[in-house]
């Protein structure tokens, strides 16, 4: 009897010592995967991930769980590609930050104004104003930031234009010339050559030039730029010389800019008389007249008095 229990006893031990060495010493199952070539994409997955990988993940997600109006979203996703943004997860980062702000900055206002001594409806309009900048902050910076573009492209366009002329007159096409300036214009004007290699990118794609030049005046959104277009359009299509028609038009820019710049300078004096009345004039009146009020106080006054 004594036998039995031992054996018994040794088995079991052998057995469990059998599994816990087949089950975290040996691993049969990660030896199978790293021969298979599983175990490394699990090793990369089990990596930890950075915090800012995290926060971007949890606005993604955000942003997906949120209702959009596709109507409005049309609307955001122009605002975008005129903002220069063209990343496939954008809406669901801008949206998702919108919730983020919109929560956060109420309860960071919240935890501000729970210590005052300020009224209560007053704490109540403090709240609903930070609920609305959050919800709206980021709607102020996409036009921010595409206001910007825009008028780096506005900046670019003359030196991209004169670009193009050389390129055209020294025998390029069109579209050699397109690829050319946006090369050339990569570090002085990213803006325009960005725009030009999207042209480029579409061309290629299989897209006529009609509607890659009419995408990229709707990208853009800016006037000179439309213009452009619009010469390049009917240049194309009634078949005259592209060279003459941007030469001409180069010329019609450089008039257009003159005047804007003599309309500007013919402003200058009207803007200038609130600075010079509220900031300069007080300090000339105190330079010049404020030695004489003094001498006056000193001398005129008791003199007076005594007579």
């Amino acid at each position: 009897m004594a036998l039995f229990i031992t054996a018994t006893l040794f088995l079991l031990v052998m057995a469990a010592g059998a599994i816990i060495g087949l089950k975290w010493w040996v691993r049969p199952q990660e030896a199978i995967e790293r021969v298979a070539g599983v175990a490394g994409g699990r090793e990369e997955q089990e990596l930890p991930s950075h915090p800012s990988l995290v926060f971007h993940d949890l606005v993604q997600k955000l942003g997906t769980m949120m209702p959009v109006n596709p109507k409005d979203a049309g609307v955001i996703q122009r605002r975008m590609v005129r903002a220069g943004i063209r990343h496939p997860n954008a809406m669901k980062y801008f949206y998702g930050a919108k919730v983020m702000l919109g929560v956060g900055v109420p309860l960071l206002m919240t935890a501000l104004v729970a210590g005052s001594e300020a009224d209560t409806s007053n704490k109540i309009v403090a709240i609903l104003a930070a609920v609305a900048a959050g919800f709206f902050a980021p709607n102020e910076y996409l036009n921010l930031r595409a206001k910007k573009r825009q008028k780096g492209i506005k900046t670019g366009l003359a030196n991209a234009l004169d670009l193009m002329v050389v390129c055209v007159e020294s025998g390029l096409g069109l579209d050699q010339a397109v690829i050319q300036v946006a090369k050339d214009l990569e570090a002085a004007h990213p803006e325009i050559s960005e725009e030009f290699a999207m042209v480029n990118y579409e061309l290629k794609a299989g897209k006529r030039r009609i509607d890659a030049l009419r995408n990229l005046a709707e990208r853009s959104n800016v006037d000179d730029l439309k213009k452009l277009v619009a010469v390049l359009i009917q240049a194309d299509r009634f078949g005259t010389g592209v060279a003459q028609s941007l030469r001409q038009h180069a010329d019609f820019m450089r008039v257009q800019a003159r005047q804007t710049a003599e309309e500007k300078a013919a402003k200058l004096g009207v803007k200038l008389v609130f600075p010079i009345f509220f900031c300069i004039l007080p300090s000339l009146f105190v330079v010049t007249v404020g030695p004489m009020v003094i001498k006056i106080i000193r001398e005129l006054l008791p003199m007076m008095n005594n007579i």
